[in-house]
């Protein structure tokens, strides 16, 4: 039976440090949850973290992928991936940021055009910019999580990207108000970052998921959301990640809009 083409999923802020890696890894330990098969694409390609957070052993980058696909020795995406677990694998930043800048962003619909079958879900991680690459990445997707925090420059930056998907007529995303960061940063309330961005918000990472010694859980190379401890102590904020993730597949894929 052949395989349905897999939901595409971009994280995207306009601002680093606002837990933009962090939120995909926790997305990719749901959908595993949810016995999906998942892809975690990291297209931050100059600063990419998601290798180093999950402390997976990576042999060949999406830099590889590209070099072996302009010169037609590209044979399956699968040589490039790193296996975190039975359900989750890792497409790699490149290894030398160097390298970052010699990837056209005419290959990112190549890539995900290469695995689009063989998972049920590719994350893309992105840099928090509207580079040639994150434009790609956004366009090929079939939903985006849009990160914001408390930050006022955060905030200020996210009015003027919601202006420009309403002017390019983009739809497909959900503003995630990402509260469990920086939690000692409580400048504006709900009602007040709703009146700043000029828009709703679709959905809140709650500051009672602010985890206290998540380095630790870094260091180990630990997904949050499949951490059985915090899954039980944090109950209520995984049910509300449950419900992001599963409202961000509720969608027709690219490919079956075009059927």
């Amino acid at each position: 039976m052949k395989k349905d083409a897999a939901k595409i999923i971009t994280v995207f802020s306009c601002k680093g440090g606002v837990g933009k890696t962090t939120t995909t890894i926790n997305l990719a330990g749901i959908y595993s949850l949810m016995d999906k098969k998942v892809l975690i694409m990291d297209l931050d390609l100059d600063g990419g973290g998601i290798a180093l957070s999950l402390n997976v052993n990576v042999n060949k980058t999406i830099f590889n992928a590209v070099d072996d696909i302009s010169n037609n020795r590209f044979e399956s995406i699968l040589n490039y991936v790193c296996k975190y677990n039975d359900k989750i694998d890792v497409l790699s930043a490149p290894k030398d940021p160097r390298n970052a800048f010699k990837i056209d962003s005419k290959y990112v619909d190549l890539l995900i055009t290469s695995c689009i079958y063989k998972y049920d879900v590719i994350l893309i991680d992105t840099a928090h910019n509207l580079n040639p690459i994150s434009l790609s990445a956004l366009d090929k997707s079939d939903n985006t999580v849009f990160l914001i925090t408390n930050d006022p420059v955060d905030l200020k930056n996210a009015r003027s990207m919601i202006a420009i998907f309403e002017d390019t007529e983009k739809s497909n995303y959900k503003i995630v108000f990402n509260s469990s960061k920086d939690t000692g940063k409580d400048y504006f309330s709900l009602f007040d970052v709703k009146n700043i961005i000029k828009h709703n918000i679709d959905y809140t990472i709650d500051r009672s998921f602010y985890i206290k010694d998540i380095d630790k859980y870094v260091i180990e190379g630990e997904i949050l959301t499949l951490n059985k401890k915090i899954r039980s102590s944090k109950k209520s904020d995984i049910m509300k990640l449950t419900k992001l993730a599963s409202a961000l597949i509720d969608t027709k894929t690219k490919a079956e809009k075009g059927k």
